[in-house]
C-alpha cells in the first residue's frame, strides 16, 4: 500500500543536465532514414533528442531530493553523473528504438514515481510492467502547442500517457499521424506484403506500425501507377548524349518579363538569378545565353560544361541580376530593370517563362542538356484543372509571402499547368485508393464496424482512413517539391523544396521536377520517405490528440507534466504558412477528416502570433500576444502537476542579442507573459538545434537556437520588494548559481543565456518589484540588471592567484600585444606582485623595457602543475588549451588531473577569457576557450581513466589535433 505523494522534490532539470551531449545530438544535420520530421513539413520542429532529454530530466528526481538515500554531496554527484550518462546514451537517434536503453530510461522515471509514493518500482527486467506502472501512476504529459507532435512522440516513447492539442488543424492531423494512428494499428499484419505487383496477404508478425508502413508503400505504388496512366504522357523522356532514352529529373526554368527598352518591347527577357547548373568539382555546368534572331525573343540557351575560373563562376552566379532582390538588367539591351517595373509588369499578368536546361538521369549520375523546343512546347500546351481549393488568396504579408506582390495572389498561381494537372489527379485518386484499402481490409478479416478513424474506429473503415491519410501526406510532400517556388541546388544537384526557409519567397528561376523521375519530388521517393517514418513508430498506446485553443483550453487531464513549444512572438506565422499544405490536404482528405477540414482555410485570427498586419499594427499585435499567451500560461499553470516543473521552449534568434544581454521585444514579452501568469522561472537551458558540427570552424559567439524555461507556480505568499533589494538578492544568489552552471558544464557560449534562469528566478519569486517611482519593474529591465550583475561577478578575479589576476587584466586591456613595462608595473603593484615575479612565473615575457603575455605557442613542453612550484591558474588554462590543440585529448586530460583542486578555477578562467575575447571580437581566441570548456567533461572522464604517471602534460602524437 502506497503512502501519499511526498512534498515537492527537485527534478534533475532544476539542477543539472548534460547539456553538451544533448546539444550534440540535437544539432541540425541531414535527417536519417525514418526521422519523424520527414512525415510532413512543419516549422520550428524541435529535435527529438532534445524533447526526449528534457522530458526525462523533467520527470526524474535529482539525487539531492533523496538525502536519506544519497547521504553526502559526493554520493549525490555520483548518482547525478550516472543519470547524465544515461541521458547521453538515450539522445542519439539510434537509441530511439533500442529496447535496452529505452527500458532503462522508463525504469528511471518509474523509480522516481515509486519512491515518491513510498514504493519500490517494478523490476527493470519487466518492461511491460514498468510501462503499465507509468500509465497508472506517473503524471500524464500534455503539450497544448503540439505542432507536428515531436514532444508527444517522445513522451509516448518514454512509456507515458500522452495528450496534445493545437489550434492549427494541420498540426492536429500531423500529431494524430505521428502518435495516435500508428498505435491504433500496432502489430497489425499488412494487407499486402509486397511493394508492387500482385497483392499478397502477409502472415509474418509485424513490429509496431510496420504493417501499416508496408501498406503505405503498396498502395502508394498503386496510386503512382494510376496517376501515371492519366498524366504520364506529359512527362516525356529525353535522349542522353549517347542517344539513349532516359528519365528527366527536372526541367529548369527562368521567369521572363517584357523588356523595358522601347526598341525591344516585343521581346521577353530572362530574369535569371543564376546561370550555373552545377558547381560540383569536376562537374561544372552552366547555361550560356546566345543571341539568335531565329530563336524565341532572339535568344537561345545552351548548356556548357568544363572548367571555370573563380571570376567566371562569380559572373555566371549573378545571372541577369544587377543588384539585390528583383533588380535585373535586360539581356538584349543592357537597360536596367527596376523592382518597380518588375512588379508592375508581373501584376499586369505579363510574367512569362523560358526553359533553360533539362536535367536527366544517366546511370547513377545527373547530367544537363540544352532545352528542347518540343519539351517547352509540350509544357506550355497543357491546361491544368480549376481546383477550387487552390483559389484562396494568400495572406498579404510581404514578410512571409512575396508572390502576391508580383501578381501571384492565389495558391493556384504557384504551380505550372503540368504540376496542377499531376497534383490534382494524384489528390483525386486518394478516395479511390481508400475504397480499395477498405475492401482489402474486409477480406483480410478487419471488423466492419462502420466506425471511421475520426470517430475512434479500429476496423476496416478506420484502417482505410489511416492509409488514405498518409497518402494524402504524399500529395502534400509532392506539392512542396513541385511548385514554381522550388529551386535547383547547384552544389548538390538536387531539388530544393518550396520551403527553403519559413516563408514563401518569390523565385526567378524555378525547378519543375518530374513526379515520375528519381528526385526528392518523385512519387516513389515521397511514398518511401513517409513509410519509413511510420515503420519506426512502435508504441502500442495511442496518444490523445485534439484541436483546441491553448488560451481557452479546459485540459481534459489535470495534474499533468506540461512540456510545450509555444509560438514565439512574431517569428513564424504557422496558420499562414500551413495554408499552403492545408488546401491540398483538404482536397485529399476532407471526407476522411471532415471536422478538421470544415473550414476553407486554417483559422488565422486566434493564432498566438504577434503579426502586425493581422491586428492593425505592432502595438496591437504585441498586446494580443501578451494577453493571449498569459491566458494560455495561466491555463497551463492550473493544469500542471504541483510535483513536476513545467518545461517551456522558446526559439531564440541571433538577432535577439543586444548590448543589454540576451534580450529582445519577443524574448522579454514572452518572459513577461510567463511571470504575469504567476510562475517562477528557475532555470533556462540553452539548446543548440540549428547548426551542425563542432565549434571548430563555426562562429564562437553563435547563440543557442532554443531556450528551455523551467517553471513552477509562484507561491500565494509571494510579496513585494524594491529595486535595491532585488539587486542585493541578485548579488547574493548569482555567484553561487554561476558556479553551479559551470559545474553543470554549460559551455561559455551559452553561459549568459543559462544565467538568465537563476536571475529570473530571483525576479519571478516575488509578486512584484517596485522601481523608485513605485511602478512595477518590467522583465526587460530585470534582464538588463541580471546581465549587469553577471558582468560584475564575472569581472571579479578574487578566486585567482595574483599573477593570474594581473594576466587577466592585461589580456582584457591589451590581449597579447607588447606594451611598455610601466603598464605591467602598475597592474602588478595593484595586486601586490613585483614585476620580476611576473616574468619568472612564466606568465609574462620580459622584453627589456617592454612586456607582454607569453603566447601559447611559446609555452614550454612538458609543463605540469605538479612540478611547477608556483603554478598559476593562468598557466593551467593556457597549457591545457595548448595540449588540446597540439597533443589532443589525452595530453589535456593529464593536465586537468594534475591540476587537482585548481581545475575548477581553471575552468572558470576559461569562461572569463572566452567572454573577454568574444567581447573584443577576437573570434579565433574565443573559440580556443569555448572548445576547451566544451571538451572539459570528456577530458575529466578521460583523466579518471589515465594511469597514475600520466600527469606530465606531454603531447601524445597519436592523438589527432582538435583544431586541425
Amino acid at each position: 500500500m502506497s503512502r501519499p505523494l511526498s512534498p515537492v522534490r527537485k527534478k534533475l532539470i532544476e539542477v543539472s543536465i548534460p547539456l553538451e551531449a544533448i546539444n550534440a545530438a540535437s544539432k541540425k544535420q541531414k535527417a536519417p532514414k525514418g526521422y519523424p520530421t520527414a512525415l510532413h513539413k512543419y516549422w520550428a520542429q524541435r529535435p527529438i533528442a532534445a524533447c526526449r532529454a528534457i522530458l526525462f530530466a523533467q520527470l526524474v528526481d535529482d539525487p539531492s531530493s533523496w538525502p536519506e538515500r544519497f547521504k553526502t554531496e559526493a554520493d549525490q554527484e555520483k548518482e547525478r553523473r550516472r543519470l547524465h550518462e544515461l541521458v547521453t546514451r538515450m539522445v542519439p537517434w539510434d537509441a530511439s528504438n533500442d529496447a535496452t536503453i529505452m527500458g532503462e530510461v522508463r525504469w528511471e522515471i518509474a523509480r522516481s514515481v515509486a519512491w515518491s509514493r513510498g514504493e519500490e518500482p517494478p523490476s527493470p527486467n519487466d518492461g511491460e510492467e514498468v510501462v503499465k506502472y507509468l500509465h497508472e501512476h506517473a503524471p500524464a504529459v500534455y503539450d497544448p502547442f503540439s505542432g507536428s507532435g515531436s514532444i508527444a512522440l517522445e513522451a509516448q516513447r518514454l512509456g507515458l500517457r500522452t495528450f496534445c492539442s493545437d489550434l492549427n488543424p494541420l498540426a492536429v492531423l500531423l500529431s494524430k499521424a505521428l502518435v495516435d494512428i500508428p498505435a491504433r494499428f500496432h502489430g497489425k499484419l499488412p494487407l499486402n506484403a509486397s511493394k508492387t505487383g500482385e497483392r499478397r496477404f502477409a502472415t509474418v508478425p509485424q513490429r509496431g506500425a510496420g504493417g501499416l508502413a508496408q501498406d503505405i508503400r503498396f498502395y502508394g505504388a498503386q496510386i503512382e501507377k494510376m496517376t501515371w496512366e492519366k498524366v504520364g504522357h506529359l512527362f516525356p523522356k529525353e535522349k542522353s548524349k549517347q542517344g539513349n532514352d532516359v528519365k528527366v529529373v527536372a526541367w529548369l526554368w527562368t521567369r521572363t518579363i517584357r523588356s523595358p527598352d522601347p526598341s525591344a518591347r516585343s521581346a521577353h527577357v530572362p530574369l535569371a538569378s543564376n546561370w550555373l547548373l552545377s558547381t560540383k568539382s569536376g562537374r561544372k555546368a552552366w547555361v550560356q545565353p546566345i543571341e539568335d534572331p531565329q530563336a524565341q525573343d532572339g535568344v537561345r540557351f545552351e548548356v556548357r560544361t568544363g572548367h571555370l575560373t573563380k571570376d567566371e563562376e562569380a559572373r555566371l552566379k549573378g545571372g541577369t541580376k544587377a543588384g539585390r532582390g528583383s533588380h535585373f538588367t535586360c539581356l538584349r539591351s543592357g537597360v536596367p530593370i527596376t523592382p518597380d517595373y518588375v512588379r508592375e509588369e508581373a501584376k499586369a499578368g505579363r510574367l512569362g517563362s523560358r526553359l533553360l536546361a533539362i536535367v536527366i538521369e544517366v546511370g547513377r549520375s545527373r547530367e544537363f542538356i540544352s532545352p528542347s523546343v518540343e519539351h517547352e512546347r509540350l509544357a506550355k500546351s497543357i491546361q491544368g484543372p480549376d481546383l477550387p481549393e487552390l483559389r484562396i488568396d494568400m495572406p498579404i504579408n510581404p514578410r512571409w509571402f512575396s508572390p502576391p506582390g508580383y501578381g501571384l495572389t492565389t495558391y493556384r498561381d504557384l504551380y505550372t499547368e503540368r504540376q496542377l494537372l499531376a497534383l490534382g489527379e494524384l489528390s483525386g485518386q486518394i478516395s479511390v485508393i481508400r475504397e480499395m484499402v477498405y475492401k482489402d481490409a474486409l477480406v483480410a478479416g478487419f471488423e466492419d464496424d462502420g466506425l471511421r478513424l475520426s470517430d475512434g474506429g479500429h476496423g476496416a473503415d478506420a484502417y482505410a482512413d489511416a492509409v488514405a491519410t498518409y497518402l494524402g501526406f504524399c500529395v502534400d510532400r509532392a506539392a512542396d517539391y513541385g511548385s514554381t517556388l522550388a529551386t535547383w541546388l547547384t552544389d548538390d544537384n538536387a531539388v530544393r523544396g518550396t520551403f527553403g526557409r519559413q516563408a514563401l519567397p518569390m523565385t526567378w528561376d524555378f525547378c519543375e521536377a518530374n513526379f515520375f523521375g528519381s528526385s526528392s519530388a518523385a512519387l516513389s521517393t515521397v511514398v518511401g520517405v513517409i513509410a519509413d517514418v511510420v515503420e519506426r513508430l512502435n508504441s502500442p498506446h495511442p496518444a490523445t490528440v485534439f484541436q483546441a485553443d491553448a488560451a481557452k483550453n479546459n485540459f481534459p487531464v489535470r495534474g499533468c507534466a506540461i512540456n510545450t513549444d509555444p509560438p514565439y512572438y512574431d517569428n513564424i506565422g504557422y496558420a499562414d504558412l500551413s495554408e499552403y499544405f492545408y488546401v491540398w490536404a483538404r482536397r485529399s482528405l476532407s471526407s476522411v477528416w471532415p471536422e478538421i477540414f470544415r473550414r476553407v482555410s486554417p483559422s488565422r485570427s486566434g493564432e498566438l502570433v504577434a503579426t502586425p498586419y493581422r491586428h492593425g499594427g505592432k502595438e496591437a499585435a504585441e498586446r494580443f500576444f501578451m494577453e493571449g499567451m498569459a491566458q494560455a500560461l495561466v491555463a497551463l499553470r492550473n493544469a500542471a502537476s504541483p510535483n513536476v516543473p513545467m518545461a517551456i521552449y522558446y526559439a531564440f534568434k541571433q538577432s535577439e542579442k543586444t548590448d543589454e544581454g540576451a534580450s529582445s521585444a519577443g524574448w522579454a514579452s514572452f518572459l513577461q507573459a510567463v511571470v504575469d501568469a504567476g510562475m517562477i522561472i528557475d532555470g533556462t537551458w540553452p539548446l543548440r538545434t540549428e547548426s551542425a558540427g563542432r565549434l571548430v570552424g563555426n562562429k564562437a559567439n553563435a547563440l543557442a537556437s532554443s531556450i528551455v524555461l523551467v517553471c513552477r507556480p509562484r507561491p500565494e505568499t509571494a510579496g513585494t520588494i524594491t529595486r535595491a533589494e532585488f539587486l542585493r538578492e541578485l548579488r547574493r544568489d548569482l555567484p553561487y548559481a554561476m558556479k553551479e552552471i559551470i559545474a553543470a558544464r554549460v559551455g561559455p557560449v551559452d553561459f549568459e543565456q543559462a544565467v538568465i534562469g537563476p536571475g529570473m528566478g530571483v525576479f519571478s519569486r516575488h509578486l512584484r518589484i517596485l522601481e523608485e517611482d513605485d511602478e512595477p519593474m518590467t522583465v526587460k529591465t530585470a534582464l538588463a540588471l541580471i546581465n549587469r550583475v553577471r558582468l560584475e561577478i564575472d569581472a571579479d578575479p578574487g578566486n585567482f592567484d595574483a599573477e593570474t589576476q594581473v594576466a587577466l587584466a592585461w589580456f582584457s586591456a591589451h590581449g597579447y600585444a607588447e606594451m611598455p613595462s610601466g603598464e605591467a608595473i602598475l597592474l602588478a603593484n595593484a595586486k601586490g606582485v613585483v614585476l620580476q615575479a611576473l616574468f619568472s612565473s612564466g606568465v609574462f615575457r620580459d622584453g627589456h623595457g617592454k612586456a607582454r603575455l607569453v603566447k601559447r605557442e611559446e609555452l614550454p613542453a612538458g609543463w605540469s602543475p605538479t612540478t611547477d612550484r608556483h603554478a598559476t591558474i593562468w598557466e593551467c588554462v593556457q597549457h591545457a588549451a595548448r595540449a588540446l590543440e597540439q597533443g589532443g585529448s589525452t595530453a589535456a586530460a593529464a593536465l586537468i588531473r594534475a591540476m587537482d583542486r585548481r581545475a575548477e578555477d581553471a575552468l572558470s578562467l576559461a569562461y572569463r577569457l572566452y567572454d573577454i575575447a568574444n567581447a573584443k571580437g577576437e573570434a579565433m581566441e574565443a573559440r580556443v576557450y569555448a572548445e576547451l570548456a566544451a571538451e572539459w567533461p570528456e577530458l575529466e572522464a578521460l583523466a579518471a581513466s589515465l594511469p597514475e604517471d600520466a600527469d606530465s602534460g606531454k603531447p601524445a602524437p597519436a592523438q589527432a589535433s582538435l583544431f586541425g
